[in-house]
């Protein structure tokens, strides 16, 4: 089988044409700028009223924010990076046992973003993984390298109970009850996760990591390499460098949070960029609702007599549409919206 992973140890010295970006579709490097004032939540800082409130601002204004102090230890987060790392560097032959380019394998590796509907690729190869109930998919997953299944497994535990908690506490931030999104989104609402290796590009001003777009899940917490930056997110209209915050994750707002509060927060666009002299790994946990559980904002968020932004639809009718199309093709949710009188 001919590899299509590019992390197959051959070292690019220029940029294969089927990756390259045509002139307006570029990343612009040198025109981005560091997301100087990008929100911090200290989850220890002990006042749950005001960390409510931050939370409001930051889902409000931004769409994303990061925390600190969030309970997962820096063990947990430190090994799941250098598994990610471990398993990347593995022979071409060993990785490619777990190649597909189905995207209703459970586990699965593959590259750039979807090989079926894309014209231009991306510079990115990704292991795809699900992770809730672990006994379900746990079997599934890498045996190589051989502490990849046990430390993976912590790491899920850990950051599906912050995950939910999370959860909790932006429910109260639109004045809900606190488990009204997750008891909305289903007790056995999923848990994927995408271990994402941007290998060094030779020209990384021509092409992407991944382009411009939205989640298509309800939360995103990305646990970010702290020695390379390639996360940016747009603002006021400009793309702004995130970096790295010492033991924090980035925790986005998705389409079905956006649906679900009536657009009151807004899932975040968002993009990854490459380097010209190191790869980056970043590690993406999704929390999705359950397949069949029906999207929609509830009577609190929606003013007056007017109807709902989105029509109810399940998460399972949205996933479709989403995987349907290509990743930069413009807003998913817009499919969903109601009909306007005017």
């Amino acid at each position: 089988m001919e590899t299509q992973l590019i992390s197959s140890g051959f070292q690019y010295t220029t940029l294969p044409r089927s990756y390259i970006r045509s002139e307006p579709d570029r990343p612009k490097l040198s025109e981005v700028a560091d997301y100087h004032n990008a929100p911090v939540i200290d989850l220890g800082f002990g006042d749950r009223k005001y960390i409510v409130q931050q939370i409001s601002d930051a889902c409000q204004q931004y769409g994303f924010f990061q925390i600190i102090n969030h309970g997962v230890s820096r063990d947990i987060m430190e090994k799941m990076l250098k598994v990610s790392k471990e398993f990347f560097d593995l022979p071409i032959e060993e990785k490619m046992k777990l190649y597909s380019n189905d995207p209703s394998k459970t586990t699965r590796l593959s590259t750039s973003s979807n090989l079926q509907k894309e014209k231009i690729h991306n510079w990115r190869d990704y292991l795809r993984l699900h992770c809730y109930p672990l006994d379900k998919y746990e079997q599934e997953w890498p045996s190589n390298p051989s502490s990849f299944k046990q430390i993976v497994r912590n790491y899920c535990i850990e950051i599906r109970k912050l995950g939910l908690k999370l959860q909790e506490a932006i429910s109260e931030s639109l004045g809900l009850d606190k488990d009204y999104i997750n008891n909305s989104l289903g007790l056995e609402q999923g848990q994927h996760m995408a271990i994402n290796y941007y290998p060094k590009c030779p020209e990384p001003e021509l092409t992407y990591g991944l382009p411009a777009h939205t989640d298509p899940n309800t939360l995103t917490i990305l646990l970010q390499d702290m020695q390379v930056t390639g996360l940016q997110l747009l603002k006021d209209g400009k793309w702004l460098a995130v970096k790295p915050f010492p033991n924090a994750f980035v925790v986005n707002i998705g389409d079905q949070l956006q649906a679900l509060s009536n657009s009151k927060y807004k899932s975040t666009w968002h993009r990854a960029v490459v380097n010209a002299h190191k790869p980056r790994i970043s590690v993406a946990t999704f929390l999705c609702p359950w397949n069949n559980a029906v999207i929609k904002a509830p009577s609190e968020l929606i003013e007056d007599e007017s109807k709902p932004i989105y029509k109810d639809f399940t998460y399972a009718e949205y996933y479709g549409k989403f995987w349907s199309r290509n990743l930069d093709q413009g807003h998913c949710l817009e499919l969903f919206k109601n009909s306007r009188e005017i």
